[in-house]
C-alpha cells in the first residue's frame, strides 16, 4: 500500500443534482448543478467552540469546556464557463432556499488517478457567488467562485489498513 502523501492538485468535486428536502418530484424541478472542473477548493474544515470554566480552589489550570461545533465554507473556484449551473443553483437558492440544498463531494486523487480521499458535504447551500474580476491590461483567465455553507462533512474514503488496525488502550 502506497504511504505516500496525496497531490493537492488533482481532485473532483461532485454535486448531488436532487435535494434531500423535498419529494423526488420536486426536486427533479431543480437545476442540474455540474460536477468537476474547478481549479481550487478551500474551506475543508471545522471547529469546536470551547468556553474557558475555572475551577475555583484550583489554580494550576482551567477547563475547556465544549460547546458547538461549526463547519467552514467551502469555496470553489473556476475559470468562467459557458455552462449556468453553478449559477443557477445560486440563483435556486434566492427564491427558496429550503428547495436548493444539495450533498455532494471533493475527492483528492493520488497520481494514478485513483480516489485517495474523499469528505461528503450534507445539505449544502450556494450562500455566495462571486463573478471574475475583470482587467483589460492582464491575460488571464476569468474566475468566478461559489461559497457553499453546509451542515457537516463526513470522510468517505479512509484507509482500509487503518481501520484494521488496533486502537491503543487509553485507560478509561
Amino acid at each position: 500500500m502506497n504511504r505516500d502523501p496525496l497531490p493537492k492538485y488533482r481532485f473532483l468535486v461532485t454535486l448531488d443534482p436532487g435535494d434531500a428536502y423535498l419529494p423526488p418530484a420536486q426536486a427533479l424541478l431543480l437545476p442540474l448543478a455540474a460536477s468537476g472542473a474547478f481549479q481550487e477548493v478551500t474551506g475543508l474544515g471545522a471547529q469546536l467552540e470551547v468556553t474557558s470554566y475555572p475551577e475555583g480552589g484550583r489554580n494550576d489550570s482551567v477547563h475547556q469546556l465544549p460547546l458547538r461545533h461549526s463547519w467552514n465554507r467551502l469555496v470553489l473556484k473556476r475559470g468562467v464557463a459557458r455552462d449556468p449551473g453553478l449559477w443557477a443553483w445560486y440563483q435556486a437558492g434566492l427564491a427558496d432556499s429550503l428547495g436548493a440544498r444539495r450533498d455532494g463531494a471533493v475527492i483528492v486523487l493520488g497520481p494514478d488517478g485513483v480516489p485517495g480521499a474523499a469528505w461528503a458535504f450534507h445539505g449544502g447551500l450556494a450562500a455566495k457567488w462571486t463573478g471574475p474580476d475583470l482587467h483589460a491590461e492582464q491575460n488571464a483567465i476569468a474566475v468566478e467562485s461559489l461559497e457553499i455553507a453546509h451542515e457537516g462533512l463526513t470522510k468517505v474514503l479512509q484507509d482500509p489498513a487503518a481501520s484494521l488496525s488496533p486502537r491503543p488502550n487509553r485507560g478509561r
